[in-house]
């Protein structure tokens, strides 16, 4: 199993419309061989920054699964109005993939 993850330092005050923008896409990705689950995160607010923590957390039977995605029409038409809209980063999104060890 892989676990596929990205972090977003989100500007306070667009957390709604970040949030809505995951919520009103147009995402394939259960008709992508591997895909098992998908979860939009809140993480902390971080007041001194001025920004939330957000996170996208996918679930794949393997590693070479979530590649196929990233290189599939779905993931391009997914992400075609990334960064659009009013929502404000403070940054690029943070990628971090995991290899399952051991689970329950």
């Amino acid at each position: 199993m892989f676990i596929a993850m990205n972090r977003f330092k989100v500007q306070k005050g667009s957390e709604d419309a970040f949030e809505n923008v995951w919520k009103s896409r147009d995402s394939s990705l259960s008709q992508m061989t591997g895909f098992k689950e998908f979860h939009l995160l809140r993480g902390p607010v971080n007041e001194e920054e001025g920004y939330t923590l957000f996170a996208s957390h996918t679930l794949w039977a393997t590693q070479d699964d979530f590649i196929a995605w990233t290189k599939s029409e779905n993931f391009r038409a997914a992400h075609r109005n990334a960064g659009s809209g009013k929502v404000h980063y403070l940054g690029h999104p943070q990628f971090e993939g995991f290899s399952i060890v051991e689970g329950a």
